[in-house]
């Protein structure tokens, strides 16, 4: 089976994206775990079909680097747009519709290489969790997140200490992606993440960045409805929202880094 696809970075959150409007791929978990490890595959933090739906100008099937479907991923809802954009797909109205998992999100291109992707509100905010040492916040921005604050987040063991939380089954039997972050302005934090499903640390995470910028609103740690969150890629992302967090978007660089074809 020969497969096309285009390897994309959503600053630095890299997927391989694949049309699948004709519906002629049902990939396995193998297969997808496969295609997603770095050397021996393509090498990804996940992996997306795109897909028609009857409600929305498309649909977005996410899977995670370990094969198996994941939640929203805010990133990657940003790079499918793009590749939409770049494939031909208009949006049927002002912005673009897609469905991914139960929900519909809305989205624009805001420039060469630049998404704003408008997420749902948030869920479960949670406070005072402590995992071992850390004194944890939480909130599910269409992914779990467990955030807690440093003051040295270059010098963090970020694969270590954020997979002993993501793994703490007391606290989170599900799991959870792990945020810890650095306040650096009244508008700006830096962030680094342990993504549940890649297990490891990722370059960058679309709803943890939306997690920092909400939860740091919360607790007055940032003053300003619109947030400058630096990555580990060394890119930003812009988080905005309103005070009641019922209108938020993520905006930043969405980028097709290279075409090819893969044999399964």
């Amino acid at each position: 089976m020969h497969i096309d696809f285009t390897k994309m970075s959503g600053a630095g959150n890299d997927f391989i994206v694949i049309d699948n409007r004709q519906g002629l791929f049902n990939l396995t978990h193998e297969q997808v775990r496969a295609m997603c490890t770095r050397r021996t595959g393509i090498g990804a933090d996940g992996l997306i079909l795109l897909e028609t739906s009857e409600t929305a100008d498309f649909r977005m099937n996410y899977h995670n680097a370990d094969g198996f479907p994941g939640t929203m991923c805010g990133n990657g809802g940003r790079c499918a747009v793009w590749f939409a954009h770049l494939i031909g797909i208009r949006p049927t109205g002002k912005h673009y519709r897609f469905e991914a998992g139960p929900s519909t999100y809305e989205a624009e291109v805001t420039g060469e290489e630049s998404v704003r992707l408008h997420m749902l509100p948030p869920s479960d905010f949670r406070d005072g969790l402590q995992a071992g040492a850390w004194n944890c916040h939480f909130v599910d921005t269409g992914s779990p997140h467990a955030i807690a604050y440093v003051n040295n987040l270059d010098q963090l063991d970020v694969l270590t200490e954020g997979g002993n939380i993501r793994h703490n089954k007391e606290l989170f039997p599900d799991g959870t992606n792990v945020n810890f972050l650095e306040i650096t302005a009244p508008d700006a934090l830096s962030i680094r993440t342990f993504e549940r499903g890649v297990e490891d640390e990722t370059l960058a995470c679309g709803t943890g960045t939306v997690a920092a910028a909400l939860m740091s609103f919360r607790l007055g740690k940032v003053t300003s409805s619109l947030v400058r969150v630096k990555v580990k890629s060394g890119e930003t992302l812009m988080v905005g929202f309103n005070e009641m967090m019922d209108e938020i978007y993520l905006e930043g660089p969405a980028r097709a880094v290279y075409r090819g074809t893969i044999t399964l």
